[in-house]
């Protein structure tokens, strides 16, 4: 552990000292975040980077150090030589503003990373909260199954197919592992990390893209604590369960009647935390409520997101510092420009959604910033160019970067020959039209329930004549519209990852506004118990989410369970291949960190991946293994795995396998054979 956190340090200090010297200008708060959060991408970026030369090995991770040390020498030659902006007193004063919002979300983030990433309890079970369930053994599988291998690797539950999901978010974790650190300490500190970085990060864009003060509070709370009016659908009979008594006087019968109200409304609390997503922010069946709480149904357990965001919000602050007219600085808006390309052409493989949105968010902005011109030209055609040059040489430093890894990995998967299903596809309003099968809600009534009153709060803010936030909007408006009418995978609920970025941006618009109403409202006595009544309404649904999955408890793999995986780790080769069932959760898999030949259509379904053929190959084989020896020789495996749930699976035969495999290991949940060479 001492080592992984140590190589930690070593990117986090370089990243701040990197951007002390590149932009010295900005304000220090800013500095620091935008500093740790380079050292995040490039602990991501370089180890991956020298693992194509090296594999992802101890080596590797050295020579990713030396890369990291020249980077850092470079930036120093090409460094601002002016002074720094200073630590002063009013910025110890948004410290101290801050903190009250960032410290609460961070405990809550470190706290999720605990309870759902793999805690044991006492029995020596693993378990993983609700969120965590489906995602975190992928997760697992990668960060376990990419230790040692030589880049481009392939999936570890599809072997011959190349990975082609972003996947360094999980080698980040994989770094840690392979430094030391326990598989737990390897998934939550980055995580917790990155969710801190998040946190962080949207309060300071708070500071720069509002009018600043508690609107940028309000904005990251807008973001994070995100409901809608999901609860209204768990509490609607909540009053009209009981019974009054026959005679009973009326003090009596509204003491019977406060008591039925409790007694309903508890109970469909704890529906809520006992119930498998029953949330007010998630239940797509019956109630189409889709906008799922950030924190807890996307941040925790979507690692590939987190490690998205945790990257593309420097670029979005980098975007309105390098672009916006009054903020440019011309002694390090160059530097500017040249980091927000490179950070932006590294988005691909963290995640690529991310990356698209940025993209659009980008050209966006250049489109209101060519309408509105450049109030520093003289002339309008000289205006025009002075405004495109500089977008078109970021374009091109993102282009460089990014390119390489859209045509090795993005678009090699979602243009493979023989996929399942075709990636992009028109598709209207997102999930409300589910399948193209037609709208199940009215086009904005799913909007306002799903988003709440801030949705309403953003309409009655873009009547408002601010150039700031018409400014954002532009920027958030392709965003809303490509995910609104194009579906960018299989999984037509993953645009979801398009609208929260779209959805940042327009956090600020209506903290903005609603800061605007405040004042407008002062003198009037009634605007606190306004504020309450709003503010109840806007994050009761989140508050809700947030206790169930505070709570939510699954065990994911019994003690036995991990004895197996961790046999598998120790005790078989680095590189063996595992016939077993298409589970997922696989301890072989996602704790030995081996390859397995098919693993769940959980996964690769929504990858784009048919794979009916190999599925019933381990079915014939498992089923009669005496006479289908070459199915195992087919994909090269070297150990054959039964536990209780391939025994449900299949019927297998397993005095077969006694019979022409060596039984290396047994316990009371799984066997594992050993298949001779040749």
């Amino acid at each position: 552990m001492v080592a992984s956190l140590s190589y930690l340090l070593l990117y986090l200090s370089f990243g701040v000292l990197t951007v002390r010297m590149l932009l010295p200008r900005h304000k220090p708060l800013n500095r620091i975040w935008l500093g740790l959060s380079l050292g995040v991408l490039e602990e991501m970026w370089l180890p991956a980077l020298c693992a194509f030369a090296f594999g992802f090995t101890a080596l590797a991770h050295a020579a990713a150090a030396g890369l990291l040390l020249l980077l850092t020498l470079l930036c120093f030659f090409l460094r601002d030589r002016r002074d720094p902006a200073p630590w002063d007193a009013a910025e110890k004063a948004q410290l101290k503003q801050m903190l009250p919002v960032l410290i609460p979300l961070v405990l809550l983030g470190a706290y999720l990373q605990y309870t759902h990433v793999m805690r044991v309890d006492r029995a020596g079970n693993w378990n993983v909260g609700q969120s965590t369930y489906g995602d975190l053994p992928m997760h697992l599988s990668f960060i376990t199954g990419l230790a040692g291998k030589q880049f481009p690797a392939d999936y570890p539950f599809y072997p011959g197919a190349r990975l082609s999901y972003p996947f360094l978010a999980d080698s980040l974790s994989t770094t840690f592992w392979l430094l030391g650190s326990s598989l737990q300490a390897a998934v939550t500190v980055p995580g917790t990390l990155m969710m801190a970085l998040c946190f962080m990060g949207v309060l300071v864009l708070g500071r720069e893209m509002t009018a600043g003060g508690k609107a940028a509070l309000l904005a990251a709370l807008l973001f994070f604590l995100n409901g809608g009016l999901g609860f209204l659908y768990d509490f609607d009979l909540a009053g009209g369960s009981w019974e009054a008594q026959a005679g009973a006087s009326f003090p009596e019968q509204a003491v019977q009647t406060a008591a039925g109200w409790f007694r309903t409304a508890w109970e469909r609390i704890r529906e809520i935390l006992e119930g498998y997503y029953r949330t007010p922010t998630n239940q797509p069946d019956p109630n189409n409520l889709r906008w799922s709480n950030v924190v807890c149904d996307l941040m925790v357990p979507q690692r590939t997101l987190l490690g998205g965001w945790c990257t593309v919000i420097p670029c979005f602050y980098l975007l309105d510092a390098v672009f916006r007219p009054k903020k440019r600085d011309p002694g390090n808006g160059a530097r500017g420009l040249a980091l927000l390309g490179i950070w932006a052409g590294a988005l691909p493989l963290v995640h690529t959604h991310s990356f698209l949105a940025l993209a659009l968010a980008s050209f966006g902005c250049m489109v209101y910033d060519l309408v509105h011109g450049d109030p520093d030209a003289m002339m309008i055609r000289r205006s025009r160019w002075r405004i495109l040059l500089p977008y078109l040489a970021y374009a091109a430093i993102a282009a460089a970067a990014a390119v390489p890894q859209l045509v090795a990995f993005t678009f090699r998967q979602a243009l493979r020959e023989g996929a399942e299903h075709t990636f992009l596809q028109f598709q209207f309003n997102w999930v409300n039209n589910r399948g193209g099968l037609g709208m199940r809600d009215l086009y904005i009534w799913f909007y306002v329930k799903n988003i709440g009153l801030p949705f309403l709060a953003l309409i009655a803010a873009l009547f408002d004549r601010t150039p700031r936030n018409r400014r954002l909007f532009a920027m958030a408006l392709p965003i809303i519209l490509a995910a609104e009418f194009i579906r960018f995978q299989p999984n037509e609920y993953d645009n979801n990852k398009l609208f929260y970025l779209a959805w940042l941006l327009c956090c600020m618009i209506v903290a903005d506004w609603c800061g605007a109403v405040w004042k407008r409202l002062r003198g009037m006595r009634s605007r606190h118990v306004l504020a309450v009544m709003a503010a109840v309404v806007t994050f009761f649904s989140a508050g809700l989410t947030v206790w169930r999955e505070c709570v939510s408890n699954y065990m994911a793999y019994s003690r036995a369970s991990v004895e197996a995986g961790e046999f598998a780790r120790d005790r078989t080769e680095k590189d063996a291949v595992f016939l077993t069932g298409t589970q997922h959760l696989n301890p072989v898999l996602s704790i030995g960190g081996k390859t397995i030949v098919c693993g769940p259509d959980l996964w690769l379904y929504w990858h784009g991946f048919d794979t009916r053929e190999r599925q019933e190959e381990l079915r014939v084989f498992y089923e009669d293994p005496e006479h289908h020896p070459d199915i195992p020789l087919k994909y090269d495996a070297s150990y054959i795995y039964v536990s209780s749930y391939e025994r449900t699976q299949y019927d297998v035969d397993e005095a077969a396998l006694d019979r022409n495999y060596q039984k290396v290991f047994e316990n009371s949940e799984a066997t594992i054979w050993k298949i001779p060479k040749g």
